[in-house]
């Protein structure tokens, strides 16, 4: 790649990821007890991850958070800590196996220690997740040249929750914000989330990791600028001295990224050595082979497919996390799909015609009608009515009251009513 490409890359992934670099500045405020040298307190290791899991998602891993902060485990069996000489050894071993820097730290031996300690019990239904979505990702890590062992990082960015949420508004598997999202071709609408969308959310992290590595040529750089941007990653470099080791560099980066680093690698670790910890995945709900797509023909909601063709509307959350309002719209020049079971193709063909006679016989006893279908990019007329104020219709539409001034050339914050605004909505 030549430097002018490179120059482009680095400006164009600045740019995109100043909005994604902010989801991380709370994790900061959990790591201000750190000391000078960089290591952390049993209770700062308890929070330890990309976005502080417990606090911001709903999962399997989040269910107990209060619990683990007090540090009541009394009711936990014990772990044993993990004898250094053997964890030296594995991950040699690992680092041997894998393109990363893999090296034993006091700090990475502490995160693990940490993790088997707080998370031990949550594991097993993480482990069943994994089982269903890492064939996915590794069939798309594979196609674009990366690591493998990079599936993990969606388990330290969500917890393989498709529909988590940051604070900030990061979502999916990969967590990526809403301009970031856009520019690697994640669309939203009124009806549907493509950054829940488990395949093209993981399309779309596979060609940002890429582009990172590109810059870099390092993928334990490229993951740390997956977490604080790529700006970060050549500051803390230059600050360095040069330094291209993410070990050497590491106090130089942000604080919440040199917490990230190593709960991937902690990660890593658990799931390599599962076994050796007493670990076992439960039945997966469904094993992704085992499923299969079908275009639809008209607007339809889980409920009436549940109706029609039995198949459980959990089952079809699970399997089609992007439809917002589970309901899959039907839209002329696009295509839209149901993800099932693929031992209910069959049944759900034979009932084709039914289900869609449903659909009609609800939207004719309907009083009210479906949102309306509408890109979160598209632009809509607004008339003020009585009561509203520019705060208001800017919560109302996901935007922020400097955005509709500038989209309106508005000099003040005065409005009247019946006047007509210009929105960009980003949510109905």
């Amino acid at each position: 790649m030549n430097y002018q490409k490179i120059t482009f890359l680095f400006l164009f992934l600045s740019f995109s990821l100043s909005a994604q670099i902010k989801q991380d500045s709370t994790a900061n405020d959990s790591l201000k007890n750190t000391s000078k040298k960089g290591f952390f307190s049993d209770k700062d290791l308890s929070l330890i991850d990309s976005l502080v899991i417990e606090t911001r998602y709903k999962s399997p891993l989040t269910a107990n958070i209060n619990y683990v902060i007090k540090g009541l485990e009394a009711k936990e069996k014990p772990t044993k800590k993990i004898p250094t000489s053997l964890l030296k050894e594995r991950l040699k071993q690992l680092d041997n196996s894998s393109p990363f820097f893999i090296e034993y730290n006091p700090i990475l031996e502490n995160v693990i220690n940490s993790y088997l300690k707080y998370r031990k019990k949550y594991y097993p239904a993480l482990m069943a997740k994994a089982e269903y979505y890492f064939p996915m990702f590794e069939k798309y890590l594979d196609q674009f040249d990366i690591p493998l062992e990079m599936k993990y990082l969606a388990i330290v960015e969500s917890a393989l929750n498709p529909r988590a949420r940051s604070r900030v508004g990061a979502k999916g598997l990969w967590q990526f914000m809403y301009l970031t999202g856009k520019q690697y071709k994640l669309n939203v609408n009124s009806y549907v989330d493509e950054r829940q969308d488990p395949i093209k959310a993981t399309i779309a992290a596979c060609k940002y990791l890429s582009d990172l590595y590109d810059i870099f040529g390092d993928w334990d750089l490229a993951l740390a600028a997956y977490n604080s941007g790529p700006g970060n990653v050549s500051k803390a470099i230059k600050r360095s001295g040069g330094y291209q080791n993410y070990w050497n560099l590491r106090q130089y980066l942000p604080r919440e990224t040199a917490g990230y680093v190593p709960a991937f690698y902690a990660t890593l670790y658990i799931f390599k050595y599962a076994k050796e910890h007493g670990l076992a995945p439960e039945n997966p709900p469904i094993y992704h082979f085992a499923t299969d797509t079908i275009q639809i023909k008209k607007t339809v909601s889980f409920d009436q497919i549940t109706e029609v063709t039995g198949i459980e509307t959990e089952m079809l959350q699970f399997l089609n996390p992007e439809y917002k309002l589970d309901i899959i719209p039907f839209v002329k020049n696009k295509k839209y799909s149901v993800t099932i079971p693929r031992n209910a193709t069959i049944k759900f063909l034979e009932k084709e015609k039914e289900l869609y006679a449903l659909v009609d016989e609800d939207n004719a006893k309907r009083e009210k009608p479906l949102p309306k279908y509408l890109e979160l990019n598209q632009r809509l007329r607004y008339k003020v009515r009585s009561g509203d104020y520019l705060g208001k219709i800017a919560k109302k539409f996901g935007v922020r009251v400097s955005q509709i001034k500038k989209w309106n050339r508005l000099r003040s914050t005065n409005l009247k009513i019946g006047q007509r605004l210009t929105i960009f909505p980003r949510r109905l």
